[in-house]
This record gives C-alpha cells, structure tokens and sequence, in this order.
C-alpha cells in the first residue's frame, strides 16, 4: 500500500495551482512512494511554478476561450480535440489511480479523459461562483471539495464536501513576530504596515492607486509593504524608500503577513483563504476581468460576515481615501474583522481533502 500513481491537473492562476501542489505535498507525506505527475496548459505559468515545487508536468494544447470577439476563439474546438487525444495518451502511460482537478484549462479534457476510461476524479473547486471546467465535469466526479456554502447551486449535492481550500504549508503554523518581520523588509517596526497584493502577476489598476495615493499613505502615518507583480516592477520601483517597499514578488509570504496590520488584495479563491487563515482586516479589490466575476463574488462572501471591506474599481477614485480612513482608524473595526476572518478559516483543508482521497484509493 502506499504506492500510488497520482495525476493533478490544474493551472492558469496560482489560485488553481497552489491548492493542486499543497495536496500533492500532503500525499507525498503520507505515501512517499507514492508517484506524481500534473498536466497542465502548455505556455501557462503552472510549467514553471510546479517544477519549482518538485513535481514533474507536461503541457497539453489547450487555451481558453477569450470573452471579447477573437480569432483565436476559432482555433479553441482544434485545442480541445488535440489536448483530448494529448491526455489520453498520458493517462494511458502514466496509468493513474485517480486524477484531481482543481481548475483551468487543462483539467478539461484530462479529467474527462480520465472518466472515459473509468479512472476515478475528484475535483476541487476554490472559488464561490463554480467555474465552467468543474461544472462540465462534476456530473462524473467521485468527489467535489468546496470551499464556499450554497454550493449545489452548481455541483450535485451528494458529491459535494465543504473542506475549505488548500494552502501553503508554512501558513498553518504561527506567523512570525511582527517587528522582526517588519525589519526583514527594511521598514520601521513600529510604524502601521500595509501589505498590498495584488495576486501573483499584479495588478494594474491597484498599482495604479497605490502609485497615486502615496501622500495620502504618509498623511496617515502607514508605511506600505507592496507587492507590484513582476510585469510592473520596472514602473514602479522607482516609489522604493524608507517607507515604501516595493518588490516585484515576495516569496516569504508568511513574513510579508507577519508585517501587516492591514492587507489591500485582489479576491482570487487562494489569497482569500491564505487571509482568512492568518486573520487581519483586508480591504479587497476585486479583479473585474475574470469568469464570471468570481472575485466578486469570493469577496462578498466574507463582506457580508463582516470578515473584509470591498470596493470595485468602479468605486476606488471616489471613495477609496474615506474608507481607508476609516478602518485605519478603528482599531475595534480591525480586530473584530480579523476574529471574524479567522472564525471562516478552514486550516485543516489540505488534509480534510487528503483523507478522502485515501478512502477513494483504498476502495479502487
């Protein structure tokens, strides 16, 4: 026992690679004889991240479709037909004894292939709004791990498991001391922090406010920590001082949230649930430009627990400076959002979703 062949699929975004990694690692735990391979969209991030982590990946052809008017929409049925016979040969190589999904373009046809040759899947879905790969293939599914209640909106409820999502292992243990984390990035460790992410590529129109809110910043006496994502580091490195960190990706995120008395983000399904774990007031800034608004979604989620303030971009030139404001300044605000983001945490997830997987196993 113990020496399982497991096939992960998932990409595009952190928020799909990260949960499909922390459950890898979590198997491999357990089962260190046990084998791994991903699969994942061949010219997305998930072929750097995952190698990173350990685990070998191969890419399929496949690409989403782009929601405005686009001729590269004519080539997406050509994809999904090669990526189909691409996973197909794979599964039948690799001989899997279960495949997970957690999202993104590659975990289409692999976990359908996957179904078609009566190998059991299981996926996890990390957002509040379903995305249309896991809807697709939920029908087929052994399991369908949640994060979110109310899901049977979209997933047949006998499958559905609320486990929460899965998240990097350094965050379930305690975060480092405050001050000392604030002086691992050069900043006064005593002065008021704020952590801005912006996700794992950046932000435009985050890095935008930040870039034209400085004086503001200072006038409120808040030193910023701020992640600008590498495509946007150039622009603004330019802002780095004393006061104002700017990097273009902070691999030490137990550190950076350490460092934080107060988080700006964008509500992609793994930034909320790292929040949620390590529970401090965040103000979320929602990307508009991904499916089905999900982000929005995943925000007003934890917004109507009164867990996280939200503001769209929409709102940002009016109103951004008032609310800021006004959580900077009330300190009672601050600490009963943060009781209230850690009362939503799930930080067993990783292993909620691995026990059931070894039952799966264990009875295929």
């Amino acid at each position: 026992m113990g020496n399982y062949r497991i096939l992960l699929s998932g990409g595009g975004t952190g928020g799909h690679i990260y949960p499909a990694v922390a459950i890898a690692d979590e198997l491999k735990r357990r089962h260190p004889d046990a084998q791994f391979l991903f699969v994942g969209a061949q010219d997305r991030m998930e072929m750097e991240k995952v190698p990173q982590a350990g685990y070998e990946i191969r890419g399929l052809w496949i690409s989403g479709l782009a929601r405005k008017l686009s001729w590269k929409n004519l080539m997406f049925p050509l994809k999904l037909i090669k990526s189909m016979y691409q996973a197909r040969a794979i599964i039948k190589e690799f001989k899997p004894d279960l495949v997970v999904g957690t999202g993104g373009f590659a975990s289409g046809p692999t976990l359908r292939m996957a179904g078609s040759m009566k190998i059991p899947y299981v996926l996890q879905e990390q957002n509040s709004f379903a995305g249309i790969t896991n809807k697709w293939l939920a029908k087929g599914a052994e399991r369908i791990f949640v994060a979110y209640e109310g899901m049977e909106r979209f997933f047949p409820s006998d499958r559905i498991q609320f486990s929460g999502n899965p998240v990097r292992g350094t965050l379930s243990a305690a975060l480092p001391d405050s001050a000392e984390a604030r002086k691992h990035f050069g900043l006064d460790p005593e002065a008021t922090t704020l952590l801005i992410i912006g996700g794992s590529l950046g932000a435009r129109r985050i890095n935008q406010l930040i870039a034209s809110r400085l004086e503001f910043f200072e006038s409120q006496q808040v030193q910023l920590l701020w992640q600008c994502g590498k495509g946007y580091y150039q622009e603004y490195q330019k802002h780095d001082s004393n006061t104002v960190r700017v990097a273009p990706f902070i691999a030490e995120m137990e550190q950076a949230y350490a460092a934080a008395d107060l988080i700006i983000s964008r509500a992609g399904a793994g930034s909320v649930s790292e929040l949620c774990l390590i529970g401090k007031p965040v103000l979320f800034i929602p990307s508009p430009n991904v499916a089905e608004d999900h982000q929005t979604k995943n925000a007003e989620a934890l917004v109507s627990k009164d867990a996280a303030i939200m503001l769209r971009e929409g709102e940002l030139e009016e109103n951004f400076e008032a609310v800021f404001t006004g959580l900077v300044s009330d300190n009672a605000r601050q600490q009963r959002m943060g009781r209230q983001m850690k009362v939503l945490a799930k930080p067993k997830a990783t292993a909620t979703i691995v026990d059931e997987l070894e039952k799966i196993l264990q009875t295929g």
